[in-house]
């Protein structure tokens, strides 16, 4: 399992967020792209990055940074998501530098674009499912859908996409541990990569999380910045 920094965007700085409440924002950096190659001086094998901005407007707004970011840590590769919609947004972001383009509400609620866009970019679609409870939360994680964790992943198996990012709302930004149970259910009933998102708070939520079977990577926030984790330990004890 590999450990994924996260590198969260909000009018140009790095942030991090509450349950994803735009209202509990926690300003870490005023420089997104120094804080991600600090990440990758540290070990790091991907970074997760997020334009926040985009996700609550349902467009794209940081992608020139996104591309700043990718270009500053190369080779190490970048997964970038938030109000990627449509297929012009996703194109713009991997000509960004992007590695693999992260796509969320679109994916819950259009199951005939998931399959497009998995087969226009294989092996670089990563879908987010962002449960709230069973559902789907979408547009930023401010509605919840229909549509369960599991619908949307099995969904996401049959399209083919490259991995599935599962994030427990509740948890994310809290670091009161990871969601293990709902991430091993997940894990065991899609047949695609899982990489685990919401609540890391220590290096033995990592742990628990290489222990399950199918979980491929942990993206890692508040933890991190905060100093609970160190990248560096943390990567030399994951990877055993």
């Amino acid at each position: 399992m590999i450990v994924i920094p996260a590198v969260d965007l909000r009018g140009g700085r790095c942030v991090r967020l509450r349950e994803g409440r735009a209202d509990s924002e926690t300003v870490f950096s005023d420089d997104p792209v120094a804080m991600a190659r600090r990440w990758a001086a540290l070990g790091a094998r991907r970074l997760h990055v997020v334009d926040l901005d985009g996700a609550f407007a349902g467009a794209p707004r940081q992608t020139p940074l996104i591309r700043e970011i990718a270009r500053a840590v190369s080779p190490v590769p970048v997964e970038a998501g938030g109000g990627l919609r449509d297929t012009a947004a996703i194109d713009a972001v991997l000509a960004a530098g992007a590695a693999w383009a992260v796509i969320g509400t679109r994916a819950a609620l259009d199951p005939v674009f998931l399959k497009e866009v998995c087969r226009q970019y294989p092996d670089r679609i990563i879908v987010a499912v962002d449960g709230r409870g069973p559902r789907v939360a979408i547009k930023g994680w401010t509605e919840t859908a229909d549509e369960t964790v599991f619908e949307v992943g099995a969904r996401a198996g049959d399209a083919g996409a490259a991995a599935l990012l599962y994030t427990d709302v509740g948890r994310d930004g809290t670091e009161l541990g990871p969601n293990v149970e709902d991430t091993a259910a997940l894990a065991g009933r899609v047949g695609l990569p899982v990489l685990a998102s919401g609540g890391v708070a220590g290096v033995e939520d990592l742990r628990r999380l290489a222990r399950v079977p199918g979980v491929a990577g942990a993206v890692v926030g508040r933890a991190l910045y905060t100093g609970a984790i160190d990248l560096e330990v943390a990567l030399r004890e994951i990877r055993g």
